[in-house]
């Protein structure tokens, strides 16, 4: 069985409750860290069922620190910072966007939150296969940080030149 399938059937196993749950306490370990408490404009991502649920966080903290969401475009992911949930459209796979303008001053960028399907402790990371982080991480001097569950660490991943390793990797 590949480890996307694997990974997504043992997150079957987790309720929604669980998944909050324990997002919420993921949370509260990122927001001890340095590069948090210091960052001022935080990349996120809004989250879909299966994978660590931001909505709480965000809604949270968007008044004391500038979020920015992805937003696909074709085959490339773009940056919109986030205005409220008011402000947010569907987009590709279903996904709740941001509406505004994009944000295009990625040195501005001081913390990447990270979704992905699987992770190793070491910082690989695999994404859903579509490439779209494997582009875009590439042009962040910030800080990355892949958040997961701990079904989500897998022993060792395929992690090929080109992957943009992530600085941690914190589970919940």
């Amino acid at each position: 069985m590949n480890i996307r399938r694997k990974v997504r059937a043992e997150l079957r196993l987790l309720s929604a409750d669980e998944k909050r749950e324990r997002s919420g306490r993921l949370f509260g370990a990122l927001v001890a860290t340095a590069a948090f408490a210091s960052a001022k404009t935080v990349l996120l991502f809004w989250s879909l069922p299966d994978e660590v649920f931001t909505h709480d966080f965000l809604e949270e903290w968007s008044k004391e620190k500038t979020f920015l969401l992805p937003v696909v475009v074709g085959s490339d992911m773009v940056l919109r910072k986030y205005e409220g949930r008011a402000l947010m459209r569907e987009g590709a796979f279903g996904i709740l966007e941001p509406s505004g303008e994009e944000f295009v001053d990625y040195d501005e960028i001081d913390l990447a939150i990270v979704p992905g399907v699987a992770f190793t402790e070491d910082g690989c990371r695999m994404g859903r296969g579509k490439g779209y982080y494997d582009r875009f991480l590439p042009k962040l001097k910030a800080v990355k940080i892949g958040v997961c569950f701990a079904e989500q660490i897998q022993e060792q991943l395929p992690c090929e030149p080109w992957d943009i390793k992530m600085d941690s990797v914190i589970k919940g």
